[in-house]
């Protein structure tokens, strides 16, 4: 059960200049909030503003109008209280997958011992024990998303973002992925602002979905996913919630489309 709000985005807005004269907005007066120990999905169609949504919600980027706020204060910087992972993880190929995972307490300049033991508990959480001392070149990409995790959760955010982090991953490996992170934020508990553009993967791992609408990105509706964990995807109240969202918007299901 989620707990206090923790995140919220106040009335953003975010315009992109195109050339001398002309602009696009992404981002039209966007609100919503996510709470404590909450997986909050947002779900739009690719290109519909989700991933300037969350790098202005991480203090990466800097928003034309409205206010971020976490635990009451404004977000106008990279805060610490927030890690990130992304769809394309940023591993250092010259580093072993413990040395990858351990790279952010090290910068911090916090001691060996400690962080290469949170380091090597997250690593044994997402499945890569026994990987320890491999290279991201001997990996596949499901081990290397799993290296992304691995590192953003030894930072100790208290808000993990995850933008599409299973996009470009084959079905049989995403399927497995969302089972991992499910798990894991199941025994190791922090707000989740997962990005996606699927409908099911959204319902799979949502405690409540964020449906945007295509440019500029607005709420269209909101949905409470009240489907006991794990979730089954062939129960009748998951396809029906499925359903009910899909007939909700203008984008086809990922999954659908490969099959």
């Amino acid at each position: 059960m989620a707990g206090s709000i923790r995140l919220t985005i106040d009335h953003i807005s975010k315009t992109f200049p195109i050339g001398k004269s002309e602009s696009f907005k992404v981002i039209d007066d966007l609100s919503f909030d996510a709470a404590d120990n909450e997986f909050l999905v947002l779900l739009g169609p690719g290109h519909c503003g989700k991933t300037v949504t969350l790098n202005i919600a991480a203090g990466l980027e800097k928003a034309d109008a409205g206010t971020v706020r976490l635990d009451g204060e404004v977000v106008d910087r990279p805060n610490s209280k927030m890690g990130m992972v992304f769809q394309k993880v940023g591993t250092f190929p010259w580093l072993t997958v413990l040395e990858n995972v351990e790279l952010g307490p090290r910068f911090k300049g916090e001691n060996k011992a400690d962080r290469r033991k949170r380091a090597e508990k997250f690593i044994k959480i997402v499945g890569l024990q026994g990987f320890e001392d491999s290279y991201p070149v001997q990996l596949s990409g499901g081990m290397k998303q799993r290296v992304g995790i691995a590192r953003a959760y030894t930072n100790q955010p208290e808000i993990l973002i995850m933008d599409e982090p299973f996009g470009a991953l084959d079905a049989q490996t995403r399927y497995s992925m969302e089972e991992e992170v499910a798990r894991i934020w199941s025994q190791e508990k922090r707000t989740i602002i997962f990005v996606t553009n699927n409908i099911e993967e959204a319902v799979y791992l949502g405690d409540r979905i964020i449906l945007l609408t295509e440019c500029p990105a607005k709420v269209k509706a909101i949905y409470q996913v009240d489907l006991p964990r794990p979730r089954d995807m062939m129960s009748p109240a998951f396809l029906a919630l499925r359903q009910k969202i899909s007939d909700n918007t203008d984008f086809s299901m990922e999954r659908e489309a490969e099959a």
